[in-house]
């Protein structure tokens, strides 16, 4: 399987783009917030791929982040949420924008993909409000350490932290969110709640 291409990029068309690979090219398919911010062709790029295999093809999705990659892989564990629906919805929205409309429970931000109706949204919402926590802890792990705040943080709180960070948060606004979270609600917080708060902190 193919995890991850780097090459440079030779055209890019609607909904993919052909990235020459030492002479040989990938037809790439990226969400529009991807493809919008891609390189110039002849310009160096690297892409985290999500490949699929079919019977009769074999595709490749491309990414600019290992972030977007785990939510387009999590949005198609929901019934009715294929490939083009999920890359439809990470045209429009960030991974810290999802993180946000799971924390609030906002199927208005959701529909504003393109084909993502009302009952799709709230069906993504139903099914993955429990596993934001998990996917950016473990889409976290190995990241390095955003600044932190003027005390030494907790394990907790630095886990937190580094979660936020990956959904596209700055670490300074991940900092700043936790520690208004911990100030209000105290220490004793599982990381997962404490990332939930952090979302709707950062989401006022």
């Amino acid at each position: 399987m193919i995890g991850k291409l780097k090459g440079t990029v030779d055209s890019i068309g609607d909904d993919w783009v052909i990235i020459d690979v030492g002479g040989v090219g990938y037809e790439v398919f990226c969400a529009a917030r991807t493809l919008g911010a891609l390189p110039h062709p002849g310009e160096a790029v690297t892409l985290s791929i999500e490949t699929h295999v079919r019977e009769t093809e074999i595709k490749l999705f491309g990414f600019l982040s290992e972030a977007e990659r785990e939510w387009f892989r999590l949005l198609q564990s929901v019934q009715g949420v294929g490939a083009k629906v999920a890359l439809a919805i990470l045209g429009v929205l960030a991974p810290a924008d999802l993180g946000n409309a799971l924390a609030l429970q906002d199927k208005a931000i959701i529909t504003q993909a393109p084909g993502v109706g009302p009952k799709v949204a709230q069906r993504i919402l139903n099914e993955l409000k429990d596993k934001v926590p998990t996917l950016v802890t473990e889409t976290a792990e190995g990241m390095p350490s955003p600044a932190a705040p003027a005390k030494p943080p907790s394990s907790t709180m630095s886990e937190a932290i580094s979660a936020l960070t990956n959904l596209g948060y700055t670490p300074q606004q991940a900092a700043n969110a936790i520690t208004a979270v911990l100030n209000r609600q105290g220490d004793d917080i599982a990381v997962g709640e404490l990332i939930r708060l952090g979302l709707k902190e950062l989401a006022q």
